[in-house]
């Protein structure tokens, strides 16, 4: 089964491949042969989500059709590195092949590890090493961390590369305690109407909080996309019936609490 599943892939692959080297060629289409990596780049990111939402829709073909439109992306950016004479999708497989066998010694190798945190040392360290080796010289800890990532992934993530050195609560309370202490100078800066210091120290209390989501192993930006998914749903439900009530008509704040509170009991109920 898995060798059929696999040369199914490399037929369906190369398949993908003529197709991109053919809408790029001369007589190819107009609009694929203008795009280059700048211009591909929204579309990767919106790509990216997509796929997300397709996975919290719990549909599986719409997961699968999304995950094919991020593997096109993935394809176009190597055809134009093909082009160029920089690269090709060979050496993007290839090279995330060798760093997977590399960082996986307890598999490929004959390092021997007892828990899931000794392969999480085990790779951080070796990762460290691939970037020094490529950079020629000593690396952060924190490196690696994209820029263009969320904001609350790159706090997570930083806040995790900084705890492999020791620099970290020691415990969950220390995190919690450390939010409450943020929220107060939060409340100290909307006191004192300061723009400049509300937006630093409401910045902190993102961080904080980013913190504790990663202490309490629940991702925040998941979290928060969870957060949304149920404020539109809410919100969504108190208009419709808001709009059969009044016909359009402006309602009271009271009335749109009412709704609001019936809307998260009927959440709640699964009704």
């Amino acid at each position: 089964m898995e060798t059929k599943t696999t040369e199914k892939a490399a037929v369906q692959l190369k398949r993908l491949l003529e197709m991109m080297t053919r809408l790029r060629a001369p007589d190819g289409c107009p609009w694929d042969r203008e795009q280059t990596m700048e211009s591909l780049r929204p579309y990767l990111v919106e790509e990216c989500y997509e796929v997300l939402d397709a996975i919290d829709s719990g549909s599986k073909s719409e997961h699968r059709e999304e995950l094919g439109d991020l593997l096109f992306q993935i394809v176009f950016q190597a055809e134009l590195a093909r082009e160029s004479g920089d690269w090709d999708l060979a050496d993007v497989i290839q090279a995330i092949a060798d760093k997977l066998e590399y960082r996986h010694p307890h598999v490929f190798g004959d390092v021997r590890v007892g828990s899931v945190a000794e392969v999480e040392q085990n790779w951080a360290k070796l990762k460290a090493a691939e970037k020094e080796k490529k950079k020629g010289r000593r690396v952060s800890v924190l490196d690696g961390v994209p820029r263009h990532a969320p904001g609350l992934v790159r706090a997570e993530r930083l806040t995790e590369k900084a705890s492999r050195i020791g620099f970290d609560w020691p415990n969950l309370a220390g995190v919690r305690s450390k939010v409450d202490e943020e929220l107060g100078e939060l409340d100290e800066a909307l006191a004192g109407g300061d723009r400049a210091a509300i937006e630093h120290e409401l910045g902190d209390v993102l961080f904080s909080l980013a913190n504790l989501a990663r202490h309490a192993r629940v991702p925040a930006e998941e979290a928060l996309r969870m957060a949304i998914r149920r404020f539109e749903t809410r919100f969504t439900w108190m208009e419709e019936r808001l709009h059969e009530r009044t016909g359009g008509a402006e309602a009271s704040a009271e009335e749109m609490d009412a709704l609001w509170e019936e809307a998260k009991r009927r959440e709640a109920s699964g009704s």
